[in-house]
């Protein structure tokens, strides 16, 4: 059953569409991670413009976030505090990102520029996580702590810093940290049509010291109000979010989410990024076949 899809341009098998919501659903309640950074590139492999699937993807993040926050609030894995902090740089770097992409779309490298963040952060961060998650699984120390650790000792003795006390999350650290955090994190959200727990997630765990449930719940909960605002600025801005596509996406992933949260307290936290980290890494080399492939249209310049 096909539908129209008014602002992409294209029509879609609806089916396809409530199918490809449900995984993402599962995958955020499993992992903490909003999703588009899958979803995203594959609504683009399937034909839809990029900015179209990274304006439409945050959209459908934002009740695919509640969803799978909602479920860990009620298991005790959320610190609101640490959230908060995160949220507020989210904000801020949500709203320059958008700024951004109406810059990248006048120039006209936006596409590309959209494809080749996905490479370069999908590539990093899932190797880097595969690797730690299997020293961790063989009983061995992780190699990248010592470096993570001087760089929040350095952050948190700046000037003016004071630290604050997160009591779900287990640790004490000054704000800049996690509000820095937050900054990237909402730029990447604009730039790539992502919550941003593909990166915020491992940097809880390893530059923050956050244990692994509580840093996918308090992700989760800073997601939710990060895409909205994302979503509200793509929509005035950039008129790029096409909600017939982000409906039929979130009639799977609220149930997705939910199953995802249960199904996670019952996975080792360890091996739990190591799948993450494959997934990531998967993504990432197939966009690099389509990044060298050569295209479907040759134009040359005379």
């Amino acid at each position: 059953m096909e539908i129209y899809l008014p602002i992409a341009g294209i029509s879609v098998n609806l089916f396809l569409m409530i199918g490809l919501g449900a995984i993402v659903g599962f995958l955020s309640g499993l992992f903490g991670v909003g999703g588009g950074f899958l979803l995203t590139p594959l609504l683009m492999m399937i034909g839809i413009p990029p900015a179209i699937a990274a304006a439409s993807t945050v959209n459908q993040l934002v009740a695919t976030s509640v969803s799978g926050a909602y479920a860990h609030k009620r298991m005790g894995h959320v610190d609101v505090k640490l959230g908060i902090v995160v949220l507020l740089g989210g904000i801020v770097g949500g709203t320059l990102g958008v700024l951004g992409v109406r810059l990248l779309r006048e120039v006209g490298v936006l596409d590309i520029v959209i494809k080749l963040l996905y490479v370069g952060a999908l590539g990093t961060i899932g190797s880097f996580m595969l690797y730690e998650g299997i020293m961790a699984l063989q009983g061995k120390p992780r190699q990248g702590n010592g470096l993570w650790i001087k760089v929040r000792d350095t952050v948190c003795k700046l000037p003016l810093q004071t630290q604050m006390d997160f009591k779900t999350a287990g640790i004490k650290i000054c704000p800049a940290l996690p509000f820095g955090l937050g900054v990237a994190v909402g730029i990447l959200s604009a730039l790539m049509g992502v919550g941003g727990g593909f990166l915020m997630v491992p940097a809880l765990i390893y530059v923050l010291g956050v244990p692994t449930v509580v840093a996918i719940g308090t992700d989760l909960f800073q997601i939710v109000f990060t895409t909205m605002n994302v979503t509200f600025m793509q929509a005035v801005t950039n008129h790029t979010v096409d909600v017939i596509l982000t409906m039929l996406l979130l009639v799977g992933s609220v149930i997705g989410a939910q199953w995802g949260a249960r199904y996670c307290q019952k996975v080792q936290p360890d091996r739990i990024r190591i799948l993450l980290a494959i997934l990531i890494f998967l993504i990432a080399m197939v966009l690099v076949v389509d990044l060298v492939k050569q295209p479907e249209l040759l134009v040359s310049i005379g």
